[in-house]
């Protein structure tokens, strides 16, 4: 199979008119058999990759339930996201197990026209009473090595980043543990700039939601936003919904960590997709007006948009070029999960994961995953 007259985002993240080829699942350097299709001037980019999400169409991941995964994956890959990590909430260790065994049996079987599940994204139950946002108080845990690595067996090793207060007690112990076993995060987090400076010098090289449910900087008190931006090694998901961040903010932090330190994600539950309502998070109502879900006090509750959205909210409103915010939605997060060498790029042996947008507007005109067209 070919595609042709595209404008194809190459392994040096920019855009040059070509040709596409794939067998089977598989990017080749050629294709003599199959359909030529024409793209019509139409940008050509890799399936994105959300490490960050709770769910869409009325279902959480934390449901735990082949179906709700099933809904979700579907949804996901209508909406150009072709491999997922969803994340957990801050629930009983019971329920979170569930979740976790819920992952290793979809993600072993698959299903044709849904996204791939390539992770888990433990958020919590180690986080901050003080800045747990949207995360139940109730299920609150200090850092537990052995909780993690039960979380993560019963997951068949598809834990590959989790969120942790480096503050709480037993902290520094728990990277030391786990760092070379998952990717560590720090988020939810009340903690003063030394301490989260040690927890990135220590390995903690991934910040969940940058900006939100951390301590922010001020000239006396940098922060956790403070140690990150004089980092040189983490990396800092960006939520770009217009809710979560203002766009001088999302500009001003592709200044100070450059576009290969940025990772985009949606942060999405499960009113996304649907129309303004009540809905759930982790056990808590939710109330959805256009972008906004929040609770009962007004706390941010995650986001109502998908990752695509957040990609064409970054270009056309916040002013992101396009060829850095693919790379925040596609390579960097393949990357930060190990997973590059599969998918991410548009490169010969990878998956023929890809998405076509209309070159003005970046509607999305076509996904395929594996080489297939999926219906959106």
């Amino acid at each position: 199979m070919q595609i042709k007259n595209a404008l194809i985002y190459g392994s040096d993240c920019r855009f040059k008119p070509g040709t596409l080829s794939w067998e089977g699942e598989r990017l080749t350097a050629d294709s003599q058999s199959g359909e030529v299709l024409d793209a019509g001037g139409c940008y050509l980019i890799p399936g994105l990759v959300d490490l960050h999400f709770h769910g869409c169409m009325s279902h959480d991941f934390c449901e735990g339930t082949p179906e709700a995964t099933r809904a979700i994956a579907k949804y996901e890959a209508r909406n150009g996201v072709t491999s997922i990590c969803p994340a957990t909430m801050t629930l009983p260790m019971e329920t979170l197990l569930k979740v976790a065994e819920n992952a290793a049996a979809f993600a072993a079987e698959g299903e044709e026209g849904s996204a791939r599940l390539v992770g888990l994204h433990l958020e919590g139950p180690f986080l901050s009473e003080k800045k747990k946002g949207a995360q139940n108080g109730a299920y609150l845990h200090t850092p537990d090595v052995r909780m993690f690595r039960e979380l993560n067996r019963a997951s068949n090793g598809l834990c590959k980043i989790i969120s942790v207060a480096p503050e709480l007690p037993g902290s520094e112990e728990f990277i030391r543990e786990t760092r070379d076993e998952v990717v560590l995060s720090l988020g939810h987090s009340s903690a003063t700039y030394e301490e989260a400076r040690a927890a990135i010098q220590n390995g903690m090289h991934h910040i969940t939601h940058f900006y939100n449910a951390m301590t922010p900087f001020t000239h006396r008190a940098p922060g956790v936003v403070g140690a990150v931006w004089e980092s040189s090694e983490a990396k800092a998901e960006l939520i770009c919904d217009g809710v979560h961040l203002h766009p001088t903010v999302v500009r001003l932090t592709f200044r100070f960590l450059g576009d290969d330190r940025i990772i985009f994600i949606s942060d999405s539950m499960e009113a996304t997709g649907m129309s303004d309502g009540s809905y759930q998070l982790g056990g808590q109502q939710v109330n959805v007006k256009g972008k906004f879900a929040t609770l009962s006090d007004g706390t941010l509750a995650g986001s109502a948009t998908n990752l695509f959205g957040c990609l064409r909210t970054a270009v056309l409103e916040m002013g992101i070029p396009l060829e850095s915010a693919v790379k925040c939605a596609t390579r960097n997060p393949a990357k930060e999960i190990g997973i590059f060498e599969d998918c991410g790029s548009l490169e010969v042996g990878k998956r023929a994961d890809f998405l076509l947008l209309e070159p003005e507007t970046l509607d999305l005109r076509a996904v395929y995953i594996g080489g297939k067209k999926v219906d959106c």
